[in-house]
C-alpha cells in the first residue's frame, strides 16, 4: 500500500508535502506563477525582446544583412554629431536634475508657511499635465527672435529700451560719392574740415518718409554763423525732382541727430540737430571734421538669440525646468511634511537663523528624498527627445543634439542606418544602467532599516 508520501509526493522538511508548499504570502507558488505569467509575457515582449534585438541589430550593417561586429560602435565614437550629442547629454544629466531639484526644494520650503502655498504649488505643478510636445511648441514661441512674437525677447527688449535710448533713424546713410563717407563702426564723417562761418550740408537717405517720427518738420538751410553751422535732413523730395545735396522745398528735417566735431582723433565739440534739422557748433569746431556717430543709425535692439548655437541648450533646459520643477517640489514637500518640527524649533531657540536651520537641519533630513528626485530626473533626462526636437530650429539642432535625438536621426531621420542607431541605443542603455543599479541598492538599504 502506498504511503502518504508516495501519493502526495516526497515530504519536505517538517513533513509538509512539496505539492502543498506555500510562499511567504501564504499562496501556492504555482498559483502565483499563473498570475505573474501575463506580466512576465508583457515584460518579455515589451522590454526584454527589444533590448536583445537592439543589441543584435547593432552588430549588423545598414541593410541588416551583413555582420560588421563592433564597427557601428566605432562609427558612433568617430562621428562629430554623436560626440556633440554625448557631450550635451552629459550637460543635461549634470545640470537639469540639480537645478530642478534645487527649485523644487526652494518652492517647497518657502511655500510651507504661507496661506497661499497650496495654490502656488498647484500652479507650479500644472505644467506636468502638459505633454512634452505641447511644452516644446509653447517654448518655441516663447523663444522667437522677433519681440512682437516671442515673449522672452519682448521682456528683454522692454527692459533694454527702458534704460537705453534707441536710434530714431536706423539704417540711414549718406548718398554715395557725397561729402559724408563711412569712417568705421557705423559712423559717417565729412571728408573736408569745417570752416568757421560756413554752413555744412549733411544729407542722408535710406529712411522711408513714412517711418519718420511723428511731427517731423520741414528742413531749413542753416544760416552762416560765428561758429560752424549746418543742416541734417532727408535728401528726398516727395514726387521727385530737387537737387541732390541741397535742401529743397518739401524735404524733411532729421531732428535729434548728434553731430560731433573731431580733431586729431578727439571730439572737441558736439551738437544735436533741432526740429528744422539745423545745428550750431562753437568756433572751436573750425578745422575739425564733422562726424555723425553710429548711435544715430543703430538698428533697434532685437533681443537675445535664445535659439542660436550658444544658448539653445540652456534655453531648452529652461523649458524642462518649467515642466519638472513642480514634480520635484511635490516630492520634496511630501518629505518635508515628515521632518520633525521639534528639531527646527529647538535650533531656533538655540539662536540659529532660518538659513542655518535650512542648511544644517532641513537639507540633511531631506537628503533621502533629494536623492530620489535627482536620480529619477537623471534617468528622465537621459532619454530627453521631444523638447530638443521641437524647440531647436534646424540651424542649431546640431548644437542642441542629444543621444536620444541622434538615435532617431541616425535610424529614421535621414540617416536610415539602424545599425548605428541600435548602437546608440545600446550605449544609452549602458549609461542608464549604473543609475538604475544605484537606485535599486539605495531602495534595498532603506528597506532593511
Amino acid at each position: 500500500m502506498a504511503t502518504a508520501a508516495t501519493v502526495q509526493g516526497p515530504a519536505a522538511p517538517g513533513g509538509v508535502p512539496a505539492a502543498r508548499r506555500k510562499g511567504v504570502t501564504g499562496t501556492r507558488r504555482w498559483v502565483a506563477a499563473v498570475f505573474l505569467l501575463p506580466a512576465l509575457v508583457l515584460l518579455g515582449a515589451l522590454v526584454v525582446y527589444p533590448i536583445a534585438y537592439t543589441l543584435w541589430r547593432s552588430l549588423f550593417d545598414k541593410a541588416g544583412s551583413g555582420f560588421v561586429g563592433l564597427e557601428n560602435y566605432g562609427s558612433v565614437f568617430s562621428d562629430d554629431s554623436t560626440l556633440t550629442a554625448l557631450r550635451n547629454t552629459a550637460v543635461w544629466v549634470v545640470v537639469a536634475p540639480v537645478l530642478a531639484t534645487a527649485l523644487g526644494l526652494v518652492f517647497a520650503v518657502l511655500t510651507e508657511r504661507v496661506s497661499w502655498g497650496t495654490a502656488f504649488k498647484l500652479v507650479v505643478f500644472m505644467p506636468m499635465a502638459i505633454s512634452m510636445l505641447a511644452a516644446g511648441i509653447i517654448f518655441r514661441l516663447v523663444y522667437e527672435q522677433d519681440p512682437a512674437r516671442g515673449a522672452a525677447n519682448a521682456v528683454v527688449v522692454g527692459v533694454h529700451d527702458t534704460f537705453a535710448d534707441s536710434s530714431a533713424y536706423p539704417g540711414a546713410r549718406p548718398r554715395p560719392g557725397g561729402e559724408l563717407a563711412a569712417s568705421g563702426g557705423g559712423s559717417y564723417t565729412t571728408q573736408q574740415a569745417a570752416r568757421q562761418g560756413t554752413a555744412v550740408a549733411l544729407p542722408l537717405i535710406g529712411i522711408p518718409a513714412a517711418e519718420l517720427p511723428a511731427g517731423t518738420g520741414a528742413a531749413r538751410q542753416a544760416a552762416a554763423g560765428p561758429g560752424v553751422t549746418g543742416t541734417v535732413w532727408l535728401d528726398f523730395k516727395p514726387g521727385g525732382g530737387g537737387t541732390a545735396g541741397a535742401v529743397d522745398a518739401g524735404e524733411k528735417a532729421l531732428k535729434g541727430v548728434r553731430v560731433e566735431a573731431v580733431k586729431d582723433g578727439r571730439v572737441v565739440a558736439s551738437a544735436t540737430s533741432g526740429a528744422d534739422g539745423t545745428f550750431a557748433l562753437p568756433a572751436s569746431a573750425a578745422g575739425a571734421r564733422l562726424r555723425l556717430p553710429a548711435s544715430n543709425f543703430a538698428q533697434p535692439y532685437n533681443g537675445i538669440d535664445w535659439l542660436g548655437p550658444t544658448l539653445v541648450t540652456p534655453a531648452i533646459i529652461g523649458a524642462y525646468l518649467w515642466m519638472w520643477a513642480g514634480f520635484a517640489m511635490v516630492l520634496i514637500a511630501a518629505g518635508l511634511a515628515g521632518v520633525p518640527r521639534e528639531l527646527m524649533e529647538a535650533a531656533r531657540i538655540d539662536g540659529a537663523n532660518e538659513w542655518q536651520v535650512f542648511r544644517r537641519i532641513t537639507v540633511p533630513l531631506l537628503a533621502p528624498v533629494l536623492v530620489v528626485v535627482v536620480v529619477t530626473l537623471m534617468i528622465n533626462v537621459m532619454k530627453i527627445f521631444d523638447l530638443v526636437y521641437i524647440i531647436a530650429p534646424s540651424t542649431s539642432q546640431d548644437d542642441a543634439n542629444v543621444l536620444a535625438l541622434q538615435l532617431f536621426l541616425s535610424s529614421f531621420g535621414g540617416g536610415n542606418n539602424q545599425g548605428v542607431g541600435s548602437a546608440i541605443g545600446v550605449i544609452l542603455l549602458l549609461l542608464v544602467v549604473p543609475v538604475m543599479v544605484f537606485n535599486i541598492r539605495r531602495l534595498r538599504r532603506e528597506a532593511r532599516r
